[in-house]
């Protein structure tokens, strides 16, 4: 017990160094390049659409993800994996690897090389073609009208996020961690500071909203900017107990 005592308060240290270190807090999607190829869609042409789309965010007590239509992010370049299908909504998130797999985390040792250095991430990647909530009981929800013209910004983003195979497509590194999705290779590491609401909160800002990731490093603390005006994401449900 001392020494994994010891250990964590090292890692808390260590994880206070690097929260200062904020020039390494986002994820760098502008460094990497972006796939170009086709996608077949069936969705109609962007005039004929309503100008504004209605996404969600979801979280529980220390994670945070998004919920997105599927055909609006074809429509606006998003390059999906081969083979993923043509849901009506598709729930991303990001994350350690390790804490992404059936496995989980494991061992404190473990726990203390995810929180010390850089290590593996997945983006995930869940269709659904049901209300948000009957797929997600258990999650707080969150919906905004967005503005169908942000919808290249956020594709672009989320491509920069993976890593490509030489057909320009996102590599698949296993299945979800629930649903019937994938997990995608990030192109970025994992590492204290930038956690999960941090790509939360960056795809936000790609969606128009105003936000700070340093302060929404936890899950309440991303929830709390993201509810605040100018953001003004409105609570749906707040999650079965």
């Amino acid at each position: 017990m001392p020494r994994t005592s010891a250990a964590l308060k090292l890692a808390s240290t260590a994880a206070a160094a690097a929260l200062l270190a904020s020039c390494s807090l986002r994820l760098p999607t502008q460094k990497v390049p972006t796939a170009k190829i086709p996608v077949r869609s069936t969705a109609t042409a962007p005039h004929s659409k309503e100008p504004h789309v209605l996404i969600w965010m979801v979280a529980d007590k220390w994670h945070t993800g998004l919920v997105f239509p599927y055909d609006w992010l074809i429509e606006s370049g998003f390059i999906p994996p081969e083979n993923f299908g043509n849901p009506k909504f598709v729930t991303m998130s990001w994350g350690n690897t390790d804490a992404y797999s059936p496995e989980g985390i494991g061992s404190t040792w473990n726990l203390l090389r995810v929180i010390l250095t850089p290590t593996p991430a997945v983006m995930e990647l869940i269709p659904s073609n049901w209300h948000i909530a009957e797929v997600m009981p258990h999650q707080r929800i969150w919906r905004k009208l967005t503005p169908r013209d942000k919808g290249p910004a956020l594709a672009d983003f989320l491509n920069k996020c993976s890593v490509t195979d030489e057909n320009g497509r996102p590599i698949v590194v296993r299945p979800s961690s629930w649903g019937k999705g994938v997990q995608l290779e990030s192109a970025h590491r994992y590492f204290i500071p930038r956690v999960c609401n941090v790509w939360t909160a960056q795809a936000l800002e790609n969606l128009g909203c105003e936000l700070t990731p340093m302060l929404g490093l936890t899950a309440n603390s991303l929830v709390r900017q993201a509810e605040n005006p100018p953001n003004n994401l409105e609570l749906i449900w707040s999650g079965k107990r």
